[in-house]
């Protein structure tokens, strides 16, 4: 087979019969697929009772796979309980945030926690390991799917009080992490402790609670609870197959789950992309060069978008024509190694019947969707291997914190209307649309390799991150704090110091005070020349230091600074008190990248994204990707080669791309 970015997706042979199986063969090898994805929600075939396996189905399967040279990334199929299993083991449905054992239903519907579902998951994956370990079809092994959700049953319980001794050690120490001389809540005994939910420590829902430490270690063991149960699993493959790598797909920006802690498991990150309903590219962009900061900038897969339309919102627009095209090329400017799809075919029942596929019901291949998703293939096929294993080189760090993440949004004040990727988005989009290459990382990544440093809303500083940054500055960088920064420490208590706690010195500021207000109050930001708006939370600045960059212009705190800038070291450390509107982020992140000399070479283009990769071999690779509707017309700022099109393009000339249009420049 070509070396070339593996073109596929999900597919369910085992729900249709075998003569099925040879026209999409055929219709594989028209479109190009080579990679399939098999036995993501098998498990009730190839075990229908715990004393019986068949691998009938899958064996053919994955040998059809190989006679027609394609291969296969296999699941082991232990998302969704068979039903025999719930039946024989009811502790192993779970228990819900309002305390209701589930009765046997859907998917992801396994307590982390239970003996018997790590048991006979293992099983299974020991018994696929054993079975296809060597098969010439297989390339990958896909653990689990979409690992997400909680349970609050006395199984978790015992295992979250187990935790808590592992984390904190002895009840003084958690006593004082949680702060639970609050309302009488100090604890004497490890057994007194109960997961915290909706018969607990929360009211209206699972963002409110009394006690936040309590909150924020659930949700950590909950991020670890399923992380168990994939390295069972993964353990259980390497037993009998050590070479071939494993991974699951993650979600994105996917809050239940921290990904930075799941991340040295992985042999490589794989996720699926689904973007909010008119969300801008920047958003799955954002999302895309997340998965990448997971294995310090390796490649990633894009294990799953749709080709043409979802099923499971309550409205599901259909994906324009090149908008797939766009979208694919888009995953592999940011990283990706493969683009895959879900689904194949589409299913003839259940929920997901109308979700789109590469093929549908009448399994045609003059249909407008199959002939994008053939057009990409023969794209990609002509491309080979021009950007396997390229990496980007980023300047530009942003750091991202599920903990934060949680804290944020699980805090009673200043105002549960800021939401942390909201405000993470506007960072990045401003970055980003200003032409820097951006690396997503969380905040125990290597700092040195970056001129700038973004840390919108990093609510909680922990570790030696302040000591970091301020190195950031020192040596010449540039560090950008947002409004909500460096508020507690790991355990979501308070610092007993001057806002904003640790980053004070490089900030040069002190915060006392802080005004909330709702969606509809606009305050006025005066940026030199410029009046912008801003919302939600104002945080009353007094310089220590720092210079005024941005005063606010309404209220009691009329003319006071909004935004600093403070001379640290040979740099400076930037902080914006409040959300700003986008033109004021926008302004804000391109006075800072351009100290560095990051703004790209067609940064006045709005609709036109870039992205740099760098291949193994040490070639420059420029991809353009116009989202708008109307044709870029650019001028071009070297001499390149556009790999898609073969056209040799010089300096100055003038560059035109089509309504969402595409070029892959290989700069000379």
């Amino acid at each position: 087979m070509t070396h070339k970015i593996r073109y596929g997706g999900d597919y369910n042979p085992e729900q249709w019969p075998e003569e099925v199986w040879d026209e999409d063969h055929r219709l594989f090898t028209q479109a190009g697929i080579d990679t399939l994805t098999v036995g993501v929600f098998s498990w009730s075939l190839t075990q229908p009772a715990e004393d019986t396996y068949d691998f009938t189905v899958l064996d053919r399967i994955l040998d059809r796979a190989a006679a027609e040279g394609r291969q296969v990334c296999l699941a082991t199929g232990t998302a969704a309980l068979p039903p025999w299993l719930a039946r024989a083991y009811p502790e192993v449905n779970r228990t819900d945030f309002e305390g209701r054992r589930h009765r046997y239903g859907q998917r992801h519907n396994f307590c982390p926690s239970s003996p018997a579902y790590r048991r006979l998951a293992t099983e299974m994956a020991t018994r696929l390991a054993e079975r296809y370990a060597h098969h010439p079809a297989l390339i990958a092994w896909h653990i689990n799917n979409e690992y997400g959700g909680a349970c609050y049953c006395d199984l978790c319980a015992e295992a979250f009080r187990d935790w808590l001794r592992d984390r904190h050690g002895t009840l003084d120490a958690l006593n004082d992490a949680w702060w639970t001389t609050f309302w009488s809540h100090r604890y004497t005994d490890w057994a007194e402790i109960e997961p915290p939910s909706a018969l607990t420590e929360h009211w209206r829902g699972p963002d409110h609670t009394a006690f936040q430490g309590i909150t924020l270690d659930y949700q950590r063991f909950t991020t670890d609870a399923l992380l168990g149960c994939f390295t069972a699993e993964k353990d259980a493959i390497r037993a009998h197959d050590p070479d071939t790598p494993v991974t699951t797909n993650f979600m994105g920006l996917y809050r239940p789950l921290d990904y930075h802690r799941w991340a040295p498991h992985l042999d490589f990150a794989s996720w699926d992309s689904y973007p909010p309903l008119d969300a801008p590219p920047t958003r799955p962009a954002l999302a895309h060069d997340l998965m990448r900061g997971l294995k310090d900038g390796a490649p990633f897969w894009l294990m799953e978008q749709t080709p043409s339309t979802t099923a499971c919102r309550d409205v599901n627009p259909l994906r324009r024509p090149g908008e797939l095209r766009l979208a694919t090329w888009q995953a592999i400017a940011h990283g990706a190694d493969a683009a895959l799809y879900f689904q194949m075919r589409a299913s003839r029942g259940a929920c997901e019947k109308y979700h789109g596929a590469v093929i549908g019901h009448a399994g045609r291949d003059d249909t407008r969707v199959f002939r994008e998703v053939a057009d990409v293939g023969r794209e990609l096929a002509e491309i080979g291997d021009a950007t396997l294993g390229a990496r980007t080189p980023s300047r530009t760090a942003l750091l991202f914190d599920w903990d934060s993440w949680w804290a944020l949004e699980i805090s009673d004040g200043p105002s549960r209307l800021v939401r942390y990727v909201d405000v993470v988005h506007a960072y990045y989009r401003a970055a980003r649309e200003a032409g820097a290459d951006v690396d997503v990382v969380p905040v125990t990544a290597d700092l040195t390799p970056y001129d700038v440093v973004l840390a919108p809303a990093l609510h909680l500083v922990k570790g030696d991150l302040a000591e970091r940054l301020e190195a950031v500055a020192r040596r010449g960088g540039s560090v950008l704090a947002t409004f909500l920064t460096a508020r507690s420490d790991e355990h979501d208590r308070a610092f007993l110091t001057d806002l904003p706690g640790p980053l004070a010195p490089l900030l040069g500021i002190r915060i006392d005070e802080w005004d909330s207000r709702p969606a509809d109050v606009v305050q006025t930001v005066l940026l030199e020349d410029t009046q912008v708006e801003a919302r939600l939370v104002f945080e009353i600045v007094q310089l220590r230091g720092a210079q005024a960059v941005g005063t606010y212009g309404l209220d009691f705190y009329a003319g006071t600074p909004a935004v600093t800038r403070n001379a640290f070291g040979a740099g400076e450390g930037w902080y914006v008190a409040t959300a700003l509107d986008q033109p004021g982020v926008d302004r804000i992140v391109r006075r800072v990248l351009s100290r560095h000399d990051l703004i790209g070479p067609y940064a006045d283009q709005p609709a036109l994204e870039t992205a740099t990769r760098v291949t193994p071999d040490g070639t420059l690779l420029l991809f353009l990707l116009n989202h708008a509707p109307v044709p870029a017309h650019l001028t071009a700022h070297t001499t390149a080669t556009d790999l898609l099109t073969g056209k040799r393009i010089e300096r100055g000339e003038p560059l035109t791309l089509d309504p969402l249009g595409v070029a892959v420049l290989r700069l000379q």
